[in-house]
């Protein structure tokens, strides 16, 4: 989809090398191992979409505390939890919001939200909040947004009020135990409305402005908190024009997209004419190998060996693709990862891209307490 060859990104980012803000307090002495060059722990994990949903009368089905316990027990530590700002304020839904009510928190809602990370940090798991939709701004159509986040002073006004409010609720909880990823793989779109309406690059000092401040918001509650920007284009590429912050970066797994959304239908317009997937192998009229992988991953390489903070918040594969090329694909995906200390939550514990649940009719699933458990799809996460 998106792509910035190692060159190209050494360029941009030649005169920055020197001055890349880390995700920790202090800075880390270079060494030979790729691993330790990365300032943020190599959190293993997954999303938790309980919040996803802007209409809590449409909820997903919620996190049961058994999947903590099964968490731990399988040597996970992560879980990031993306929210919908319109899930936990009030308003009249039968019409869009309007910019004054999206200041009218729902503590009831909230409390929702905080009574899952309550849960999640009670068995040791890091926990990652995450704006998924933000006042002017979501990745996904569905709801009718009063302003533009990366344009409009009123929406980044509201969007700083609401990480004031998150900042707060966690003042005294340590950053080993919760962070802040301000709003989920940023792009511009040229119809909000319209899932499949064209996709550019967002201006690197226009999305900086919105990161410097929001990140501002959050440190003059704790200067210790923990703040995590995403790449652009839609999370997948690097930000030269963030590399001085003292933040964390979030990258994602999801390339190629023929590979991890084959047949998504916010994805793809046409879902009954793609190419059929392989790895390896030709897929159209292009070479699907591990090769591609390292050249599209190589900038978020090289900010490691930088020493800036990376993570994967989001990775894996919807339930179309056939199994044995998502395992394929996944493997060397998570490889590459492991390489270079990186670390990565699955999009899902239980649902379509999840490790249980997941729906797909090419797997023979083991039975785990009455949910279907994909166990090669586990073993293969355990063994990163």
């Amino acid at each position: 989809m998106y792509h910035t060859s190692r060159r190209e990104f050494l360029k941009k980012t030649g005169l920055l090398a020197a001055g890349v803000g880390l995700a920790g307090s202090s800075a880390l002495t270079a060494c030979s191992n790729k691993a330790s060059l990365n300032s943020l722990p190599q959190w293993k994990g997954f999303n938790l979409l309980d919040f996803f949903n802007p209409d809590p009368a449409n909820p997903r089905p919620p996190t049961q505390e058994e999947y903590f316990k099964w968490m731990v027990d399988w040597g996970f530590d992560f879980v990031r939890i993306p929210m919908a700002y319109p899930y936990y304020v009030d308003f009249d839904r039968s019409r869009p919001i309007r910019p004054d009510e999206v200041y009218q928190i729902s503590e009831e809602k909230v409390e929702h939200i905080e009574a899952l990370v309550d849960l999640a940090l009670s068995y040791g798991l890091h926990v990652n909040l995450n704006l998924h939709r933000a006042p002017g701004y979501c990745i996904n159509a569905g709801f009718d947004e009063p302003y533009n986040l990366w344009f409009d002073e009123e929406a980044q006004q509201a969007f700083n009020f609401h990480w004031d409010m998150w900042a707060r609720k966690y003042q005294n909880v340590s950053r080993k135990k919760i962070s802040f990823d301000l709003v989920n793989e940023p792009a511009m779109r040229e119809d909000m409305n319209n899932q499949h309406s064209p996709i550019t690059s967002l201006p690197g000092d226009v999305y900086r402005h919105v990161v410097k401040h929001a990140t501002k918001t959050i440190h003059s509650v704790n200067p210790d908190h923990l703040v995590i920007a995403g790449g652009n284009d839609v999370g997948a590429t690097v930000v030269p024009e963030l590399l001085d912050l003292p933040i964390g970066k979030s990258c994602r797994g999801y390339y190629p997209g023929l590979i991890s959304h084959y047949k998504a239908p916010w994805a793809f317009a046409d879902i009954d004419n793609l190419p059929e997937p392989k790895w390896p192998g030709q897929v159209g009229d292009e070479y699907f190998s591990r090769a591609m992988l390292d050249e599209f991953f190589a900038p978020w390489v090289e900010v490691v060996r930088q020493g800036v903070g990376v993570h994967c918040g989001e990775c894996g594969c919807y339930n179309k693709t056939p199994h044995d090329v998502f395992l394929a694909w996944f493997s060397d995906l998570l490889s590459l990862f492991s390489e270079n200390g990186i670390g990565f939550a699955l999009w899902e514990f239980s649902g379509d891209f999840g490790l249980m649940n997941s729906r797909r009719e090419d797997v023979d699933y083991e039975d785990w307490y009455g949910h279907k458990l994909d166990r090669k799809l586990l073993d293969l996460l355990r063994k990163q």
